[in-house]
């Protein structure tokens, strides 16, 4: 007998309660990590003629003097890095010698110090002076800056001595004669749009560590410092064809503890002869005690025997006085007693000569690159 499909009554087809399910308690999953802070750091090349203000900008950026300027041309023969260190980035500036067509073995050095920081730097900044007429000299700089691949900013320099219609006309020159990445006028000595420069930088630099310490602002050796300052203080005084013909080297420093006496008659502690006197202060040093000094040999070269008496002076009165002005920043940098010689000596055509030139660079710790691709023709 065939089997038949069982019909369920009304009772047996109401639905039974669903069992309620199981549910499983949510876990925190990991929670995503805040992304890193952008950290920026590159080389800016600080170019242009000579007297643009270079050095000037160098120090304001930095807040403090680390290049010495001087209203003559050619001050700056050597390239010297600025580090700017900020929680986002680090900039490394790189003031160098003014850009100019080179005549003696020393100018040859000095562009191929120029060279080598186009080549090398993320970025360049060409300083043009807003109150000197377009010339020659600028056409060979933007000649020069067309070999190189690196964006370049045009910074118009002065324009706080100047009318704002004076500037105007500039940037239209430039900006005809090369596709430069960003055009400010700025105004090295007073800080004008140098924030707004600041930030340009910091949007077109390489994220990338580090390159120097957060306590590094300057790749300059004290040596090298030293000769500076004395340098600065010698062209403040003289003219003509005497800054070009100029170096300043330190043939020794000499650092040591100098035993302080007892002075009963003045009174005061007195260390030598040559020093004069200091007076004794409450918690001041005692008898026996001693101090810190330096004592700094410096050799300044010239040229001819009639520029050797231009610089000591009449009965050495400029010699004295430079002494006296390099003596005194040497002290507030090393924040001591200094004794400072001063020796002026005749080396002819020394400008030509490779081993003064070695001395003199060599105080820095470095040696000239020569044109490092070629394409500058040195």
């Amino acid at each position: 007998m065939p089997r038949t499909a069982k019909t369920k009554t009304p009772a047996e087809k109401v639905a039974k309660p669903a069992a309620p399910k199981k549910t499983r308690a949510k876990t925190a999953g990991p929670k995503k990590a805040a992304p890193k802070p952008v950290f920026k750091s590159g080389y800016v090349a600080l170019v242009g003629r000579p007297n643009t203000g270079k050095s000037t900008l160098l120090n304001h950026l930095l807040g403090q003097k680390v290049a010495i300027v001087s209203d003559k041309p050619q001050t700056t023969r050597i390239s010297i890095l600025g580090i700017k260190t900020t929680d986002k980035g680090q900039t490394v500036f790189v003031d160098n010698p003014g850009i100019h067509k080179p005549l003696h073995s020393l100018n040859k050095r000095m562009m191929n110090f120029v060279y080598s920081s186009l080549e090398t730097s993320d970025v360049v900044c060409l300083l043009v002076d807003a109150t000197e007429k377009f010339g020659h000299g600028d056409e060979f700089v933007l000649e020069t800056l067309r070999k190189v691949k690196t964006p370049v900013f045009l910074l118009i320099n002065k324009v706080d001595v100047v009318r704002k219609d004076k500037v105007l006309p500039i940037i239209d020159r430039y900006k005809d004669l090369f596709p430069f990445r960003e055009i400010i006028p700025i105004s090295a000595l007073t800080g004008i749009n140098l924030d707004v420069l600041e930030r340009l930088l910091a949007e077109i630099l390489p994220e990338a560590p580090k390159l120097y310490s957060d306590e590094e602002i300057s790749d300059q050796s004290e040596r090298f410092l030293f000769a500076e300052i004395v340098r600065e203080k010698i062209l403040k005084y003289v003219t003509e064809e005497l800054p070009f013909v100029t170096a300043v080297y330190i043939e020794t420093i000499e650092k040591k503890e100098q035993p302080v006496r007892d002075c009963p008659r003045s009174g005061t502690v007195r260390d030598c002869p040559r020093s004069g006197t200091v007076p004794l202060e409450d918690g001041g040093m005692e008898f026996g005690e001693t101090r810190p000094v330096t004592l700094i040999r410096a050799l300044i070269f010239v040229e001819k025997d009639n520029h050797r008496k231009i610089v000591i002076g009449r009965h050495g009165s400029l010699l004295k006085q430079v002494g006296i002005e390099a003596r005194r920043e040497i002290e507030e940098y090393v924040g001591h007693k200094v004794y400072l010689e001063l020796h002026v000596k005749v080396r002819e055509h020394w400008r030509d000569s490779e081993d003064v030139l070695d001395l003199i660079e060599g105080q820095k710790g470095c040696v000239p690159l020569p044109d490092p691709s070629g394409k500058f023709g040195i």
